[in-house]
């Protein structure tokens, strides 16, 4: 790719990619990106990105293969302009040199989901809450994987949803989460009460607006 180019799409200002929820990105926060800036010796990548940034990162990381903070910085670069799939082929280089780094588990599997290869995002996010059972919003995404994929297992991805709230019941995500599962499940009746719980934990919540406009959309 030329530069030129590459620089180009760099300064455009790109949203990440939103799945089959709409709300995927608000499990991520603080945790977008994150891997980079978990290690002691590494730097998040710089809000502006410049030419000569651009080919830095490219370069340390491909002459560096072992070195994992320089991985997941180029892997970060990429990310944030939604070229996922090149993200994850330096999220996966730094999970090899890592394999139990719960943050570049978690990137790796952001970027597979918001490349919409949901089988794959699952595998990681399986591997993130074994290596913290309490990462509720790791447990919603992994929830979404079941929904969103070609072959859905509503059941899988509800149990999922349900683990999270045992963690934390007030989860605004997981609630309107459940409610499109049993939506696209087919219990309209189960996905209201669900809207109404998210309506008294937080009458306020944009989830609700979402939701609720899910459940009003004429079948198709």
């Amino acid at each position: 790719m030329k530069r030129e180019v590459f620089i180009g799409v760099i300064c455009l200002v790109a949203g990440l990619a939103i799945g089959f929820f709409g709300a995927n990105s608000l499990n991520r926060g603080h945790e977008s990106l994150s891997a980079t800036q978990a290690s002691s010796n590494s730097e998040s990548v710089p809000t502006q990105i410049t030419a000569g940034a651009v080919d830095e990162l490219l370069k340390k990381a491909n002459e560096e293969p072992q070195n994992f903070a320089a991985q997941m910085q180029t892997g970060d670069m990429y990310a944030q302009i939604g070229r996922f799939e090149q993200a994850i082929d330096f999220y996966k280089r730094g999970v090899l040199l890592q394999p139990e780094s719960l943050e570049a588990n978690l990137v790796l599997a952001n970027a597979l989901f918001d490349a919409k290869r949901f089988e794959e995002a699952e595998g990681y996010y399986s591997k993130t809450v074994k290596l913290d059972e309490k990462n509720v919003n790791a447990r919603i995404d992994l929830g979404a994987t079941f929904v969103e994929r070609n072959a859905p297992d509503h059941d899988r991805a509800i149990r999922e949803f349900n683990s999270a709230l045992e963690i934390d019941p007030k989860s605004e995500p997981a609630i309107y989460y459940l409610g499109i599962a049993y939506l696209r499940k087919g219990d309209a009746e189960t996905a209201r009460k669900k809207l109404a719980e998210l309506e008294t934990i937080n009458a306020v919540s944009p989830l609700i607006g979402r939701l609720r406009q899910n459940i009003e959309a004429p079948a198709r």
